[in-house]
């Protein structure tokens, strides 16, 4: 990987905060390559730091091979790495056979030459006498020394300082070089056996050349056991500070800093308005609900700034255009939540189950069309509440709801007539809760609400007077 293209990509790890321990990284190179990476503080250890960065970017990176080759030069084939291996050795040695046929043919051929100047030497006084003599001396030569076209006209083209008796010993020996050489390769050709021990030689002597004794040839880069990472949790990287964290209608999410009141007045785009406020700290997770039954998870940190607007939710998760959010709340490690559909099946989810890692969130409530996810509340309390689109209220002991980590639930609540509202956990020994019209807290105790106590599934009876007019506890 070139060197930009990897600091562009740990940048883009800084950005996306994959590995909030790295605050920057910096080229210096000069002659030798110097990349700088700087941590977040003096505190930070550079083991903890390299394992997130192996893990994380293109620091380390794996890729799959993928070796479909044509192995006879024409039909692809997807082959194991014997075959490849195989195919290797099967073109050395092809080489190795074109070679020795070429060099044989030029052996040949300098033979030829040679014995056509081994004959002009014993015949000196005589050549010099046709090329004298003769206005076309080569068919000449040719026919008195039963010469080739090649012979003769290699004699003709010869240096005069060539011309000389101790030539002929050096032609000789030539000669009888070549001769012993062709015999070599006319063997190696024959023998299968020498055509392997030649290539064994060549593959020992590329070893010997550039393997890891050659001058140059050991590795710049050594092998070392991988240490054991763990992962860092995200809390221990950011400073702890407090945050509410404001949703509005229309799914526009930001986070401003400290614990202000639920109930301040905020400002939002036209046509929007408030639906979640939620005080959280930079530490904590945050677990979105929506409509269509999935839980995804949110960085309190990692949520914009309230000095603006904020952002859409939707660039942040895969929440699709035409679901709703049904809830926003604090992710509670150990705690449970009570989710609900508008056609009145729910159950008792453990919050560790829920949380998703990447965008796509968990599916956690099975839904059937025409029904949508309606409802996400804590389940705190040892009794549901439970209230229809038909106004009729329903108590009846949490326990009787199974905990599950995904599925369609069980009936909370039997309708005739449209579907659940709202539910709610609580305490019966400390009585149910709502707020009436006029926005005041109205609770009532165990002892009356002994008429709207029952089974699961059942029907229950009209709300008390003073229940909110949209079926809501709050």
């Amino acid at each position: 990987m070139p060197k930009s293209k990897l600091i562009e990509k740990l940048a883009e790890v800084i950005q996306t905060r994959k590995v909030p321990l790295l605050a920057d990284v910096r080229d210096e190179s000069a002659d030798d390559i110097r990349i700088v990476l700087e941590p977040r503080s003096r505190n930070v250890e550079p083991a903890v730091l390299m394992g997130m960065l192996f893990r994380h970017s293109d620091l380390e990176i794996r890729f799959s091979m993928n070796m479909n080759v044509l192995i006879d030069g024409r039909t692809p084939k997807v082959c194991s790495l014997k075959e490849v291996l195989r195919a290797f050795l099967d073109h050395r040695r092809d080489v190795l056979l074109r070679r020795s046929r070429h060099r044989l043919e030029k052996i040949d051929h300098r033979l030829e030459v040679l014995e056509g100047y081994i004959t002009a030497f014993l015949n000196l006084d005589r050549v010099i006498e046709i090329i004298r003599t003769e206005d076309e001396p080569k068919p000449v030569m040719m026919l008195e020394f039963e010469l080739s076209e090649l012979q003769a006209e290699a004699i003709l083209n010869m240096r005069l300082r060539s011309l000389r008796r101790l030539e002929e010993m050096e032609l000789r020996r030539e000669r009888d070089a070549l001769t012993e050489e062709r015999a070599g390769l006319e063997d190696l050709l024959a023998e299968e056996s020498l055509q392997w021990a030649r290539i064994t030689e060549q593959i020992r002597d590329v070893r010997k050349a550039f393997g890891a004794t050659a001058p140059g040839g050991a590795r710049r880069t050594g092998f070392a056991e991988a240490e054991e990472i763990a992962d860092v949790p995200l809390e221990a990287m950011i400073d702890r500070e407090p945050l509410t964290v404001v949703c509005s209608r229309m799914g526009w999410i930001r986070a401003l800093k400290g614990h202000i009141a639920l109930d301040a007045e905020m400002k939002f785009k036209d046509g929007d308005g408030p639906r979640f406020m939620v005080h959280a700290e930079t530490t904590d997770r945050l677990l979105l609900f929506g409509s269509n039954g999935r839980v995804y998870t949110l960085s309190a940190a990692g949520l914009p700034g309230g000095r603006g607007m904020g952002e859409p939710v939707r660039l942040m998760v895969d929440l699709p255009n035409e679901s709703e959010i049904v809830a926003l709340r604090v992710h509670r490690p150990g705690a449970r939540m009570l989710l609900a559909s508008s056609a009145g099946d729910g159950f008792l989810v453990p919050e560790d189950e829920v949380v998703a890692q990447t965008r796509a969130g968990k599916q956690v409530l099975n839904l059937r069309a025409p029904a949508v996810a309606a409802v996400c509340r804590a389940a705190e309390g040892d009794h549901v509440a439970c209230v229809g689109e038909n106004r009729k209220l329903l108590v009846f002991p949490m326990d009787e709801l199974p905990e599950m980590a995904r599925g369609k639930g069980v009936r909370l609540q039997k309708f005739k007539d449209g579907g659940l509202s709202d539910a709610r956990c609580f305490t019966l020994a400390e009585g149910l809760s709502w707020l009436d019209p006029a926005g005041r807290t109205r609770t009532v105790g165990a002892s009356e609400l002994a008429e709207w106590q029952g089974k699961r599934a059942s029907a229950g009876r009209m709300a008390p007077r003073g229940f909110p007019r949209d079926n809501r506890f709050f």
